[in-house]
């Protein structure tokens, strides 16, 4: 199996359901074809470097996975027929990109660890 990252960019006028409805659709036909999801990144709304079907921002979302190459052809295709995806892109990780996306997600873990970590309440003497 290969490990491939895809990230798609779904158009603004969408409501948030709507957009959380494409991901999981996009996810789905992957499990279907046989992929193992490893990762998946909602990057939220951003403005784009150049205008798209005449929009200035999109949502962003990263997915990464295993999968036989045969299962890239059907997500492309899933992308093509959906009217709702402006731009997407998947490529295949070597080993070297491999481990800096695992490192990437596992500082990205430590960091939201760190963030929810309750700081220690002073006592205030009156």
């Amino acid at each position: 199996m290969n490990h491939y990252e895809t990230v798609f960019i779904l158009t603004p006028v969408l409501s948030d359901v709507q957009m959380k409805e494409a991901a999981e659709k996009f996810t789905k036909v992957l499990t279907d074809n046989g992929a193992t999801i490893v990762n998946v990144e909602e990057w939220g709304l951003r403005n784009l470097a150049y205008p798209i079907q005449k929009k200035t921002s999109g949502y962003y979302v990263l997915i990464e996975f295993d999968a036989d190459p045969t299962i890239v052809k059907k997500l492309d295709t899933a992308y093509l027929r959906d009217d709702h995806v402006m731009r997407f892109l998947t490529f295949h990780l070597d080993k070297y990109a491999k481990e800096y996306a695992d490192k990437r997600r596992s500082l990205k873990k430590g960091k939201n660890a760190q963030e929810n970590v309750e700081k220690p309440v002073e006592k205030v003497e009156e």
